[in-house]
């Protein structure tokens, strides 16, 4: 039987999972990337980032050396070992209800 209750609900949220997938495909995505491939709005992808940040599952680096300062993400151990708990128990929802 499924345990439900072991969604992470801080990555269940569609914009976090989205944020989660992309963040699991290469080492560093730079803010603007994220919001372009995202399509949200400055506040939004704020938001849930400072969310991902403080629960330890991303880490947000900030660089000012070049003309423009860039922020920059990536997953953490505990980010990536999170996202691959619950892809896996997507995954076993799903074969459970294709039978």
């Amino acid at each position: 039987m499924i345990d439900f209750d072991q969604l992470d609900k801080l990555i269940h949220e569609k914009s976090r999972l989205s944020i989660m997938t992309l963040l699991a495909t290469r080492d560093d995505w730079a803010f603007q990337d994220l919001k372009a491939e995202l399509g949200l709005s400055d506040g939004n992808l704020i938001t849930h980032m400072r969310t991902l940040v403080n629960a330890a599952y991303v880490k947000e680096t900030y660089d000012e050396s070049g003309s423009r300062p860039r922020t920059t993400y990536r997953l953490t151990a505990a980010g990536r070992k999170a996202f691959k708990a619950h892809i896996d128990l997507l995954e076993a929802i799903v074969k459970a209800s294709r039978g």
